[in-house]
């Protein structure tokens, strides 16, 4: 039974074939979305294991966070760069959960969640949400709350208002564009959590700054932050 599955299998294969994600190599039976290859030399930040790395500095002197996470980092061609782009624009949701669950097993083991009590995704505005289909950074946290036990509670930070694309802009029109564009839906829900806020990639901050700030108005809340790729400070 095992072998005719396998070789049906090789012959939906041969009629659409499935590619990896982050370099568009054949994918092996055992391997589901990225390659064995990609996975391996992927370069990890281990900023997880870092208090005072990169990212948590980042925030310094803008806004109280607990710590920060990275998977890995975010250049022009890299395999996660041509992962998130797939994943965003292509719709390749299925990367989200998948990259999410790789990710949050070494947060898991490593002891990077432990205390945290909420998974809260960055939102999209609803106009992007309805163009795009879905939430990159919602299919990612779905991923790491499957790896962690850590529930995604998605509907209690909402966008209430556009941004323009943070493409090409200076440190401060990020934040600006940013400023004042999110808003807590339910704070009862959050008083007194340690919440975890996911987004795809962060690259000054802005967003995730922007975002924390509303959480960090609720009673004893404390945020810390994960994100699959950063760029390179």
């Amino acid at each position: 039974m095992t072998f005719l599955r396998d070789l049906w299998d090789d012959f939906i294969s041969l009629l659409f074939p499935r590619l990896c994600q982050a370099c568009g190599c054949h994918l092996l039976r055992n391997e589901k979305i990225i390659c064995t290859e990609c996975y391996v030399l992927m370069p990890r930040t281990g900023y997880h294991l870092e208090i005072n790395n990169p990212v948590a500095r980042l925030f310094w002197g803008r806004c109280h966070i607990e710590k920060a996470a990275v998977f890995s980092y975010y250049n022009r061609g890299s395999r996660i760069s041509k992962l998130i782009h797939n994943l965003k624009y292509r719709g390749v949701r299925e990367i989200g959960p998948e990259v999410g669950r790789i990710y949050g097993t070494s947060l898991k083991r490593d002891g990077f969640t432990e205390g945290v009590d909420i998974i809260v995704p960055v939102p999209l505005h609803p106009v992007r949400l309805r163009q795009r289909g879905f939430n990159q950074s919602d299919a990612i946290a779905s991923g790491i709350s499957e790896a962690t036990g850590v529930p995604v509670m998605g509907d209690l930070v909402v966008r209430i208002a556009a941004s323009a694309t943070q493409t090409k802009r200076s440190r401060y029109e990020r934040w600006t564009n940013v400023e004042g564009i999110f808003s807590v839906s339910d704070p009862e829900k959050l008083k007194g959590k340690h919440v975890l806020l996911v987004d795809d990639v962060i690259t000054t901050g802005s967003t995730i700054e922007s975002c924390a700030g509303e959480l960090l108005k609720i009673e004893n809340v404390r945020v810390s932050v994960a994100a699959l790729a950063c760029a390179v400070f």
